[in-house]
């Protein structure tokens, strides 16, 4: 680290902040002894169904288990399929494979990174009908698909209304993976702002210590507005268990501890702020971008949305090329996510490499994720651009491909 090091994420300065209200809150579960479920939970789980717009929260060990149970609650299982997309991280299809479902894939839109509202249109109106359920098949597993997944990637919900209309007319139940989404909004068409995790029958929230609302360690929610589904997860969380000693299903042990939810508690009083320091970045990127000829930089933001910027991705030719330029000048970057899930090594057998999905292939050639945090100073942010500039303004006098992509 130097004094003009630039990190991809401060996970420091935050946690100075709130140092003492996190030792406090650790001080207070050591004289209580309550580490395990408890008063600390139950209002974490109000406070955050509340922040989202939903009547329930469950919280849970982490974002992987919050997918599995809210599928399983959903009533997703072995014999079915989900439809989802192949541009996320690996929990996404773990979820679904996991649960005894097959995964099928459509592609994403290159503007925004999410699921392809034409695509899942395109995708559902060539499919078969089963005649047992008058369920579309999937194409490639021919089993009747029975949930939809769109992942709401990089703090940008996706398209809902169109994705809730399709399931609509498919008799499909819709699953938002919110994993990276924390306060991202959308307009919706019936009026009026909400935020992700209100709009499928079940969402599922990490609280992986680098998302916008980050854990000090490990630790998931789900949301719902069907108690249903909220009993369900409760008991999937908690070996299956009804009332303690009494098992009404087979569950797992995925549970969300005090400490955690008392760290959560105290950070979710900051999100609505640290979420619009990261939109106030967001929107300086966009206008150093812009004055520096490279406005095909800028992510899109459709007016229906108002992303809470998890992650800032831009898409480069030469991804790698500008990737070792920021290191080189003391900017760290990330990269989400180099192979998409369908060609990822573990899932070879099931033939998932079959499957055409060419925006998903190009965009993981092609994006870059540049540093993106609440705190992050306008300064900071000439030097990122300055740097990008350089980088693209050399490879253009040499003639070379490596300029920044199209939209």
């Amino acid at each position: 680290m130097t004094p003009n090091h630039i990190p991809f994420l401060d996970l420091v300065t935050p946690h100075r902040e709130l140092e003492h209200e996190f030792v406090e809150a650790f001080r207070e579960a050591l004289r209580s002894a309550r580490f395990i479920g408890g008063p600390e939970v139950e209002n974490f789980e109000r406070e955050f169904a509340d922040f989202c717009g939903s009547t329930h929260c469950v919280g849970v060990s982490n974002g992987t288990d919050a997918l599995r149970f809210a599928l399983m609650a959903a009533g997703v299982g072995s014999g079915d399929a989900v439809l989802t997309v192949a541009h996320t991280f690996l929990a996404t299809v773990e979820a679904i494979s996991q649960c005894g479902a097959e995964a099928e894939f459509v592609d994403v839109d290159e503007r925004t990174f999410n699921m392809s509202s034409m695509a899942l249109a395109d995708y559902l109106g060539a499919c078969r009908k089963d005649p047992a359920t008058g369920l579309p098949l999937g194409q490639r597993s021919g089993r009747p698909i029975k949930a939809v997944l769109p992942v709401h990637l990089y703090g940008q919900m996706a398209d809902m209304d169109a994705i809730m209309g399709l399931a609509n007319e498919y008799g499909l139940i819709v699953v938002e993976d919110a994993c990276q989404a924390q306060g991202a909004e959308y307009e919706a068409e019936d009026g009026g702002w909400r935020r992700a995790g209100s709009f499928g029958k079940v969402a599922a929230f990490s609280f992986y210590p680098g998302k916008n609302l980050g854990a000090c360690g490990e630790a998931g929610a789900v949301t719902t507005n069907d108690p249903e589904i909220a009993k369900t997860v409760r008991m999937l969380r908690e070996h299956g268990q009804s009332q303690k000693y009494y098992h009404d299903l087979e569950g797992y042990n995925g549970r969300l501890d005090s400490i955690q939810a008392a760290f959560l508690r105290i950070k979710l009083r900051h999100l609505e702020g640290w979420n619009t320091q990261r939109r106030e970045a967001a929107r300086r990127y966009a206008d150093l971008f812009g004055r520096a000829m490279l406005g095909s930089v800028v992510p899109v933001e459709p007016e229906w949305s108002r992303a809470a910027y998890h992650l800032y991705v831009v898409k480069v030719n030469d991804r790698d090329g500008l990737a070792k330029h920021l290191k080189a000048k003391g900017i760290d970057t990330g990269l989400h996510y180099p192979v998409p899930v369908h060609l990822q090594q573990c899932y070879r057998e099931r033939g998932f490499d079959k499957v055409s999905l060419p925006v998903t292939e190009q965009v993981a050639q092609q994006i870059l994720s540049l540093p993106m945090f609440p705190g992050l100073t306008l300064e900071q942010q000439q030097r990122v651009v300055q740097e990008v500039a350089a980088f693209v303004g050399d490879h253009l006098r040499q003639g070379y491909g490596g300029q920044v992509a199209s939209r």
